[in-house]
């Protein structure tokens, strides 16, 4: 069998070489034609359609042991599958080895020490489910399909960021397998700059294969829900959003998506498929006292409709799923916001009235609070001036349309680049946006080279937001 090297280059491997691998791993070794091989190799973004050489679907870290040793043995080209929803694709390669962990779903949790052990195939469904059965929760992402491990590497924030910080910010402590193969604890008490890395900087320094995280009191129901308006308040509505977030507590989450209205029950029919602008709101507290801060939004404009109210916090956390399925083709662009200014609100506007397809979308996270509190050297991830985080979220079904579709996101990223501030949240970063990983990451980008030379000075892990280590280390 042909197999691509790191170098680019190909590899005879012998019928024996891979029946050896086969044998020392637990989890199944799949090859093209295998059956189970193309699902292996089917990622959340269309767009990507790789075929490795070989698929380790590991059962255990012992099995990404003995992968990345096989790897570094051979010289293989290697990606890594956690949940594979990374926008980019990193997690397939074509012709080389893909180390999948989405076998590897285990959950533990301690309501005692409010303390949750997740493995890396976990999605964000299965650690919520598992935390929530003791009222219990982390900061993770807003779509339940997302993988824990490659949200959790490149900072991670979502509903409950602004009270408790980036997912990053309540990670405890990672188990990693490095490039040498070797079997390691990071933390605040060991290996300390690989903790520091880990929080932040992907997965360009091993193989995370079980997170620690600290949990809090979170539901199990939540206040929570969306406010949609006409497009043609747009102006009044964001202009609103971007003062009233500025203040608003931490308990309190306010997020803007403009789109065309999906057919929502609470909205009429007259009004599905056409340009709206929705709040999305959550409030983790007292709902009383959540009724009262929200009430203010509803006067942002008139109203088409809303649906608020007390949910199931896992309900809330699949609650945009349906918009979020696997299959389509997508491509994003992203900025950091420290403020939406006039200027920012009036470009979100014009492109949002020219969306290039019905599931394209705009949305401004809010985040901030707890978020902005950790010092920006204090892990990788360092962009704590960022108040707001806009995706823009092209999506579309065939390929026809690929042209047209990214040339409208990247016009708009262009136009709103001007009124964005300093970093950007790498797990938004495509493929052909490698320019912009050292201004992602900002000033700690230089510490994360020398990080990078000192545990994978032959950058095996490169199939990511690749950190290149030092020149004289390759």
């Amino acid at each position: 069998m042909k197999a691509q090297l790191i170098d680019g280059g190909m590899i005879d491997l012998k019928q024996e070489t891979i029946d050896a691998l086969r044998k020392r791993l637990t989890g199944p070794l799949l090859l093209p034609g295998d059956i189970g091989y193309d699902e292996a190799r089917r990622i959340w973004n269309a767009m990507i359609d790789r075929r490795p050489a070989l698929i380790a679907r590991c059962a255990s870290t012992g099995d990404v042991v003995e992968a990345v040793g096989f790897a570094r043995k051979h010289n293989l080209l290697v990606s890594v599958r956690g949940g594979g929803h990374n926008i980019a694709g990193n997690a397939v390669c074509d012709d080389g080895l893909m180390i999948d962990l989405s076998l590897m779903k285990g959950v533990q949790v301690d309501p005692n020490t409010h303390r949750a052990t997740v493995e890396p195939g976990c999605t964000l469904a299965d650690f919520d489910k598992a935390a929530q059965v003791h009222g219990l929760a982390t900061p993770l992402g807003i779509n339940s399909t997302t993988g824990v491990a490659g949200l959790t590497l490149g900072g991670g924030f979502g509903w409950l960021s602004r009270k408790y910080g980036m997912t990053i910010d309540n990670l405890l402590s990672a188990e990693v397998v490095t490039a040498d193969g070797r079997r390691v604890r990071a933390s605040d008490t060991e290996n300390r700059e690989l903790f520091w890395g880990v929080r932040g900087g992907g997965g360009n320094f091993g193989i995370v294969t079980s997170f620690e995280f600290r949990l809090h009191p979170v539901g199990p129901e939540v206040l929570c829900g969306l406010i949609v308006f006409p497009f043609d308040q747009a102006k009044s509505v964001l202009t609103r959003f971007a003062r009233f977030t500025e203040t608003m507590p931490d308990e309190l989450t306010v997020w803007m998506v403009a789109r065309k209205a999906p057919p929502l029950p609470f909205l009429p029919e007259s009004v599905h498929g056409k340009e709206m602008v929705a709040l999305a709101l959550f409030y983790t507290g007292d709902p009383a006292e959540g009724e009262k801060l929200i009430e203010p939004l509803r006067g942002f404009g008139t109203a088409l409709g809303e649906h608020i109210g007390m949910q199931p916090y896992t309900a809330w956390q699949q609650a945009f799923d349906p918009l979020l399925t696997p299959g389509a083709r997508n491509y994003w662009k992203s900025h950091n916001f420290s403020r939406l200014s006039g200027g920012a609100i009036d470009a979100i506007i014009e492109y949002a009235g020219m969306l290039p397809s019905p599931q394209t979308e705009i949305f401004i996270g809010t985040i901030g609070g707890q978020t902005a509190r950790v010092a920006p050297e204090a892990m990788a991830y360092s962009s704590r001036d960022a108040q707001y985080v806009m995706n823009v979220h092209c999506r579309w079904e065939s390929a026809a349309e690929d042209e047209r579709c990214i040339a409208w996101a990247c016009e708009f990223f262009v136009k709103t680049k001007p009124f964005a501030s300093s970093g950007a949240y790498i797990n938004f970063l495509t493929r052909d946006e490698t320019d912009r990983i050292a201004f992602a990451y900002g000033a700690t980008y230089n510490r994360l080279v020398e990080l990078k030379s000192k545990y994978d000075p032959s950058n095996l892990f490169r199939m990511n937001q690749n950190i290149k280590p030092a020149p004289d280390q390759r």
